[in-house]
């Protein structure tokens, strides 16, 4: 069973990134996101169904957050898999963290990182997105991620989208319901275009009157298949876990 010293990885990030890509709600509002966002919630027990987990699964996090897709996750993959949640605000995983804590789970590694950038120390069974746009739209970090699930993987992918152009008011309320959490709407009407050339046999379901999607599809087999499992680089074995639980 993998078992981590403590529940987060926290590589530093660079101090301009952090300025200038912060957002209040991901930020100081970061102990808030929970509440704010509990309507979705019957959402994104959905959107972890679309993945066909099983105990012992590799499942990559993307866009964590708070961790509130941790339990559905972990409840199907048990103990015996590996949750690795990715997320570029220190705040939202603090909260993860203390979730991680509270509950005693020894199989979940956090990772602080813009996605793009992310070291991440697995090859994954599976990747979920959930109510990450932003990143969606970031076709590096698409491609960080992809490269990181085995051949034949899931990855699901959902949120907000724009209603129909002429439900005006109900995009209305659209805008003002994620505007605290979309940086940018570019690509608001389909956000799953760029990650639909990087899977086959992709299905996208619209929810919500059409106000939010549900979107799954599988990652292709590649020249040289990719299995699900631990990386093994130098840098690990030399530097490994330091004594306050990060990774060096």
């Amino acid at each position: 069973m993998p078992s981590f010293a403590l529940p987060v990885l926290v590589p530093s990030l660079p101090a301009a990134w952090r300025s200038a890509d912060q957002q209040t709600a991901y930020t100081r509002d970061a102990s808030a996101y929970d509440t704010r966002t509990s309507a979705f919630e019957a959402y994104r027990r959905r959107l972890v169904d679309l993945l066909p987990l099983r105990r012992g699964d590799v499942v990559l996090d993307v866009g964590c957050g708070t961790g509130l897709c941790f339990e559905q996750v972990r409840s199907r993959v048990g103990a015996e898999g590996v949750i690795v949640g990715v997320d570029a605000s220190r705040e939202m995983l603090a909260m993860a963290a203390r979730r991680v804590a509270d509950r005693g789970w020894r199989n979940v590694l956090l990772v602080q990182a813009p996605i793009e950038e992310a070291e991440l120390p697995v090859v994954a069974d599976h990747a979920l997105f959930c109510a990450t746009h932003d990143v969606l739209q970031s076709t590096a970090a698409l491609d960080n991620v992809v490269s990181h699930v085995r051949d034949g993987g899931t990855v699901a992918a959902g949120g907000g989208k724009w209603a129909p152009a002429w439900a005006l008011g109900m995009n209305a309320g659209i805008l003002a319901l994620h505007s605290p959490y979309v940086r940018d709407f570019t690509g608001f009407g389909r956000p799953w275009t760029h990650l639909a050339p990087r899977l086959q046999r992709m299905r996208v379901q619209e929810v919500a009157m059409g106000g939010g999607y549900l979107a799954s599809g599988q990652v292709p087999a590649r020249a040289v298949p990719l299995a699900a499992g631990p990386i093994d680089r130098d840098d690990d074995r030399d530097g490994g876990d330091r004594a306050d639980g990060t990774r060096g």
